[in-house]
C-alpha cells in the first residue's frame, strides 16, 4: 500500500476528535463535502468504515477507534513542531470571535485601528467555535462567558446586560409603558428565556405566551426591528441599532446577563509584538463610553 495522504489522516482524526463533521470542516477551512469526499478516500484504502453517525453526531467504529488511539498523539506532536518551527511575522495578527460580535463591536472600530497601525496584518477567524490555541495559528480570542478557561490568560472586556427594545414603529402604536406593564405589549420569547428574571427584578409578570419565540439572538433582534414585538435584547448586540434608531430601548435599566466579553490568549501571545499592540486597543475601546 502506498503511504497513507496526510489530509485524509487529519480528516478523519479532526472529525473523530470532534464528533461532528460540521465543525471538523470548518476547523480544516473546508466545506463538509470536501472533508467528507476526503473521510471516503481513505476509507477506501483502508477496505472498511472508520466512522458511523450517532446520536450526537459521528464516532468511530471500532476499527475506527484502533486507528485514532494509534495516530491522533503522533500526528498532534507533528502539528506541533511544525507549527513552533515556522517563521512568524511580529507585524500579523490573528484574532477569532463570533460572528455577532464582530458585526456589532468590533468592525465598525477597526478602520480607525488599521488606520493607526498599517504596520499590522490583522486576520480576523469569525466563527461560532472555540478555538483551540493550542492546534490553531490563533493569537488571540475574545470570548462570551464566566471567565474560566484552562490554559488560557482571560481579561475582562466588559459585562453584557440585557434590555427591552422595540421597534420605533411598535413604540409609536403602543406608546411606551412602565417597567412593570411591559407584558402589555406583543413580546417575543429569547433564547434564555429572560423575560421572567427581568419582571422578577422590575415588576410585573411574564406574559402565558409569546409572539414568537427565538433560539438565535441575532434573528430576535431583527425580528424587532420588522416591529414583531419586544425583544430582550443583548445591549452589545443591539446598541448599533438603537444607534442607526432601528430600535428604541424601552427602559434605562439594564438586567445584568450574569456573563462578560473576555479577551482571551495563551502564554505564546504574549511575547508577540503584533499582539501586544492589539491587546492594548481592545482593552481601551473595552474601557471606552460605548463598549
Amino acid at each position: 500500500m502506498s503511504r497513507l495522504p496526510l489530509d485524509q489522516v487529519e480528516a478523519f482524526v479532526t472529525a473523530a476528535r470532534l464528533g461532528n463533521l460540521t465543525r471538523a470542516a470548518e476547523r480544516m477551512n473546508l466545506t463538509v463535502s470536501a472533508l467528507s469526499h476526503r473521510m471516503r478516500l481513505l476509507e477506501q484504502r483502508l477496505g472498511h468504515r472508520l466512522l458511523a453517525r450517532g446520536p450526537r453526531g459521528v464516532e468511530p467504529t471500532p476499527e475506527g477507534q484502533r486507528l485514532f488511539d494509534a495516530i491522533a498523539g503522533p500526528l498532534a506532536t507533528i502539528e506541533h513542531a511544525l507549527r513552533h518551527a515556522s517563521v512568524r511575522s511580529d507585524n500579523t495578527v490573528t484574532l477569532s470571535l463570533i460572528p455577532s460580535m464582530a458585526t456589532a463591536w468590533l468592525v465598525p472600530r477597526l478602520p480607525a485601528f488599521l488606520a493607526g497601525h498599517p504596520e499590522l496584518a490583522l486576520n480576523l477567524q469569525s466563527s461560532t467555535h472555540v478555538v483551540d490555541f493550542e492546534r490553531e495559528p490563533v493569537d488571540l480570542a475574545l470570548r462570551l462567558g464566566a471567565g474560566h478557561w484552562p490554559g488560557v490568560r482571560a481579561e475582562l472586556l466588559f459585562h453584557e446586560s440585557i434590555v427591552p427594545v422595540a421597534s420605533p414603529a411598535l413604540v409609536e402604536r403602543h406608546g411606551e409603558p412602565a417597567l412593570d406593564r411591559l407584558a402589555e405589549l406583543p413580546l417575543l420569547g429569547d433564547p434564555a428565556d429572560r423575560w421572567k428574571d427581568w419582571f422578577a427584578r422590575f415588576g410585573g409578570q411574564a406574559p402565558e405566551r409569546y409572539v414568537a419565540r427565538f433560539d438565535d439572538t441575532e434573528t430576535l433582534h431583527q425580528a424587532a426591528v420588522q416591529g414583531m414585538g419586544v425583544a430582550l435584547a443583548r445591549w452589545t448586540l443591539a446598541e448599533p441599532l438603537v444607534r442607526a434608531r432601528r430600535l428604541v430601548p424601552l427602559a434605562r435599566e439594564h438586567l445584568p446577563a450574569g456573563f462578560g466579553h473576555y479577551l482571551v490568549y495563551p502564554e505564546r501571545s504574549v511575547s508577540h509584538p503584533g499582539f501586544a499592540i492589539m491587546r492594548e486597543w481592545l482593552l481601551e475601546q473595552a474601557a471606552g463610553p460605548s463598549a
